[in-house]
This record gives structure tokens, C-alpha cells and sequence, in this order.
């Protein structure tokens, strides 16, 4: 199955890319040397290129770390696809999807760090225990480093749920619904409506779902998963109350159902209120948001009977070695000291992405950082509550199939959230039989 699933992925990619990624295989340079592709976002090049310099200044004696960022194409994902099948990995990567790893886990082509000297009681100093157990694979070694999160939450207008007459942003279904009705009723009586009090891109596409259906999914179940043993489990109270929460505010009209991605900001223009998002809205709201506009971040909705803390989506980007090294423990010798403490500040100084690691929002090391970047804190807060991915191989066809029924269901109400849960938990479950 999984054999099948790249060499569909990537042939289409192959054509384009192969000639590039061979060029880059044959660059000149130390031949012994081990080569590092990071994302190909202007911030984390500037991070990779002071921690591969430092490295290689301060490690004089030891093969050298080439630095690149991974190759421009339609997606980094399916770069690196083409990467493994046409032999030309680089030796580290450093922006994974957690969601990817499985697949080529099975396939063998990642080298498994839990077999690299140091490397147990460092994740263990890093993450607490409930991280480790999520990012095993199935044959219980793990492959990937957690690093780095952007947790999805909602921010929200300052200014307009003031005027709606409350003291906070909603927190829960009923005191969400309670401030769509506020903000909807004074709306022209005319039929014509272009404002709206929240907003999510009603793509079909598989992704999308990581910011709405997934993180109110994790905030509802307590950060439950998707898939169990090979099975789906989501068909349950949770995942049909946030399909039926999300269909009651298209259906009310209280979300747009027209795509507003191609407007100026709606946020910032107050066409919307609200919006599922991650802390990389900071920078971008502080350079163009009009005068007197305040905004802040508050947790993801959740029923109104939800109890303990509320969980979301992470939105995790991890490191892999590929069995392609020649040296695997300098590899990871390498991204230990990518991942320390002082360079986790780096990152989040450079990037404004949090470290993927335990007790970021009590830690001396950021203390100082988190004084001077107040709306970062309330991501540090949450990143005790992040959930990633479930271990599966066909994890992107499983969001696929719920995204094809959250169009049937939520935006275009043909089926009832009961159905459309059923009906996606049993294509899912097709999936392994296969």
C-alpha cells in the first residue's frame, strides 16, 4: 500500500523535479560532508545558516554540515517524495510533516534514532513521556524529532466583542453561538450580508481541516485520535458534535461560505471577527493593522459540558535522518545541539516558532523572550496541550476522506453530522484493508 501510494504521488513530481534534485546531488564540495535541508521559509534559513555556521566553526575537526533549504517546487512534501525515490535525500531534514513519517518509516528509508547513543535520555529531558509515545512508530522505534509547533487557537477582535457587550471571547458552543447572534443582528435586513463572524477556508482540500474540524476534534475529545490499532475511532460524540457546531454556523450564515482569501485581510479589515489561526498572524497583524485595531488569542471553542484543559492542533514540523547517511550519530549529534535550549531561543527570536519541549511558559531560558512578546505567551501556555498526528501510513487519505464529508456535511448540508461521521469512519476503515 505504501509503495503504491508514493509512486502515485510522485511521478507527476518527478518530471519536474528529478533534474533538479540530481544537480543539487552534484554540487561541489567535501564529499564526506553531510547535507541539511531545512524549509525553504525565509526566517528558518537565516536560523539554519547561524546554527550550521556555529557547528562548523566550533567543530572544526569534524565532517562539515552543508546547509540548503529544500528545493522550490509545488510543495516540500512532494520534494522530498521525489527526493526518495530518485536516491537524492539530503542526510537531515528539518520540516517534516509528523503526519508523513509513518509512510516512509514503513518504507524504510528513515534511520531510527532511538538506536543513536544519547539519544533516549535526551527526548526524555526534552518532551514529557505522553510526546514520546506519540511520535513512535508502529514497530515502536521512533524516527522522528519533535521541534517545532505553531498551536492553532482563535483570535479574535478585540474591539467587536467589546461592542457585542462581553467581557471575554467566547470559550464554548453556546457562548459562540450567543455572539454570532449579537454580532448578526444589526447586519443590513436586506439580505445582503459581508460581514461575518468567523471565517475558515471551505477547500475540500485534506489540510484545511487542520484548522477547524482537527483542533475543535482535539479541544471536544480531550485530544483524543483519529486512529487506533489500524481502525478509526473518531466516530463518536465529539467529532459529531463539532461537524454539527461548525454545519449550525454556515447554515445561520454566521461563517462565509465565499472564499475571502482573495480579499484584503478580512481580520484586519473587520469583515470577519474571528478565525482559527496560529501565532504567524502576530507579525503580520503588527505590520498592517489599521489604527486603534486590538486583537488577542483565546483557546479553541468546546462544548458547553467540556472539562479539563483544552487541547488543539500543533501543527508539528520534525526532524528525520534518511538511511542515506554515512554518519547518522554525527547527524545527530548535529540536531541535538540544533535543538538545544540556546538554540530553541534562537528560534523562537528569529522565527517566532515555539520549541516543540516541556514547560516552555516556566522555563528561565524564555522568560524574557515571553516578557517582551506578550502575545506569544498565551502559545507557550497551550503548548502543554498540543496533540500532533496519530501513527498511520495513510494518515493524508484519512483527512481526505473527512474533508470530502465536511464539505457534504458542515458547508453544503446534504448529510446529517451523524452520517457524515459514519460514512467517513467506515472509508477510513477501507483503507486498512487494502
Amino acid at each position: 500500500m505504501l509503495k503504491r501510494r508514493i509512486k502515485n504521488i510522485i511521478l507527476p513530481v518527478m518530471i519536474l523535479s528529478q533534474l533538479f534534485l540530481l544537480s543539487c546531488s552534484d554540487e561541489s564540495g567535501n564529499k564526506n560532508e553531510l547535507l541539511y535541508w531545512s524549509s525553504n521559509n525565509v526566517d528558518e534559513i537565516e536560523f539554519a545558516r547561524v546554527v550550521v555556521n556555529q557547528w562548523n566553526e566550533e567543530h572544526p575537526n569534524d565532517t562539515p554540515i552543508r546547509f540548503q533549504p529544500v528545493p522550490e517546487g509545488r510543495s516540500s512534501e512532494e520534494i522530498i517524495l521525489a527526493a526518495v525515490v530518485g536516491n537524492t535525500t539530503p542526510d537531515i531534514y528539518s520540516n517534516i510533516w509528523q503526519g508523513d513519517v509513518e509512510a516512509y518509516a514503513q518504507a524504510g528509508v528513515l534511520v531510527p534514532f532511538d538506536t543513536l547513543k544519547g539519544f533516549i535520555d535526551f527526548i526524555y529531558e526534552r518532551c514529557d513521556s505522553s510526546v514520546v509515545e506519540e511520535i513512535k512508530s508502529q514497530d515502536g522505534h521512533i524516527y522522528q524529532i519533535p521541534w517545532k509547533i505553531n498551536p492553532i487557537l482563535l483570535i479574535y477582535n478585540e474591539n467587536i466583542v467589546a461592542d457585542l457587550g462581553l467581557k471575554e471571547p467566547p470559550k464554548t458552543y453556546k457562548e459562540f453561538f450567543n455572539a454570532c447572534r449579537l454580532f448578526s443582528k444589526d447586519l443590513n435586513g436586506d439580505g445582503y450580508v459581508d460581514q461575518w463572524f468567523g471565517y475558515s477556508e471551505v477547500l475540500v482540500t485534506w489540510w484545511q481541516r487542520f484548522f477547524d474540524f482537527y483542533p475543535l476534534y482535539l479541544a471536544a475529545s480531550n485530544g483524543a485520535p483519529l486512529i487506533k490499532d489500524n481502525k478509526a475511532v473518531f466516530n463518536n460524540k465529539y467529532a459529531v458534535e463539532v461537524f454539527a457546531f461548525l454545519q449550525e454556523l454556515y447554515r445561520k450564515n454566521y461563517f462565509a461560505k465565499e472564499r475571502l482569501s482573495a480579499r484584503q485581510d478580512p481580520f484586519l479589515s473587520s469583515v470577519i471577527a474571528t478565525r482559527f489561526t496560529g501565532p504567524w498572524e502576530i507579525a503580520h497583524a503588527e505590520k498592517f493593522k489599521p489604527e486603534g485595531f486590538r486583537y488577542d488569542y483565546s483557546t479553541m471553542i468546546v462544548p458547553d459540558d467540556h472539562l479539563g484543559p483544552v487541547y488543539t492542533y500543533g501543527d508539528p514540523k520534525n526532524i528525520v535522518i534518511f538511511n542515506s547517511c554515512k554518519n547518522p550519530q554525527l547527524a545527530w549529534e548535529f540536531i541535538k545541539n540544533m535543538i538545544s535550549k540556546k538554540n530553541d531561543l534562537r528560534l523562537l527570536e528569529i522565527t517566532a516558532q515555539l520549541p516543540r519541549r516541556k514547560n516552555l511558559d516556566s522555563d528561565a531560558m524564555f522568560t524574557e523572550y515571553f516578557s517582551s512578546n506578550q502575545k506569544m505567551k498565551i502559545f507557550a501556555k497551550q503548548s502543554s496541550y498540543v496533540k500532533g498526528t496519530d501513527s498511520s501510513p495513510v494518515l493524508r487519505e484519512v483527512f481526505d476522506i473527512i474533508s470530502q464529508e465536511y464539505e457534504a456535511s458542515v458547508i453544503y448540508g446534504v448529510k446529517s453530522p451523524e452520517q457524515a461521521i459514519e460514512d467517513a469512519a467506515n472509508a477510513v476503515n477501507l483503507l486498512f484493508l487494502k
